[in-house]
């Protein structure tokens, strides 16, 4: 008996917690990674944003977003859109992690090997593309060839011409694994 009501006290203490912690708040900081946009400008935006005391952040040729109180993903999607409306970028796709950390258990991620600048893990987030994924990498190395990427998704392999637009929009899932390989002697 006391068993049970210290597992359901547990429960509950999770569950008032829990969604206090996912909010971002005044004073914090968060870390802004964009996807979707040539290497040179994303380097203009990844960084690391401190939230003003009035609950704001200062981004990059859209000023001043309202950041406390919001989720990380909701942050997000109010970032894609003021980047969006003001037609700065026509397809972002922007990540939040609140640097105070332990909001999720395990973060998900699509992993990026082969001919790209940076192999590795890639934060997985919704909507996240295939072309999204190896930008995210770094983009393709000189040798690299992004006509034949290999997408690896539950024991199955897919190749993909990432050339060709129709196959830049495939959405990734968590744990995919994306291979880029080298160039062949006919530079395909």
């Amino acid at each position: 008996m006391i068993l049970k009501f210290f597992y359901a006290a547990a429960l509950a203490l999770v569950c008032l917690v829990t969604p206090a912690m996912s909010q971002i708040e005044a004073g914090t900081s968060v870390q802004i990674t964009i996807m979707g946009v040539p290497l040179e400008e994303k380097g203009k935006i990844d960084a690391v944003y401190p939230v003003s005391e009035s609950g704001t952040v200062n981004m990059p040729f859209v000023g001043v977003i309202r950041a406390a109180g919001m989720r990380p993903e909701t942050l997000a999607a109010s970032i894609q859109n003021a980047y969006r409306s003001q037609q700065i970028y026509t397809n972002p796709t922007i990540q939040v992690i609140d640097t105070r950390g332990g909001l999720t258990a395990r973060e998900q991620m699509v992993h990026v090997g082969g001919q790209v600048r940076r192999t590795g893990p890639v934060n997985f987030q919704r909507n996240l593309t295939i072309y999204q994924a190896v930008q995210a990498a770094g983009g393709a190395t000189e040798f690299g060839s992004l006509k034949r990427v290999k997408l690896f998704r539950d024991g199955k392999t897919q190749t993909f011409d990432l050339t060709n637009p129709q196959f830049m929009r495939i959405p990734l899932q968590p744990d995919d694994t994306l291979e880029v390989p080298q160039k062949n002697w006919l530079g395909n």
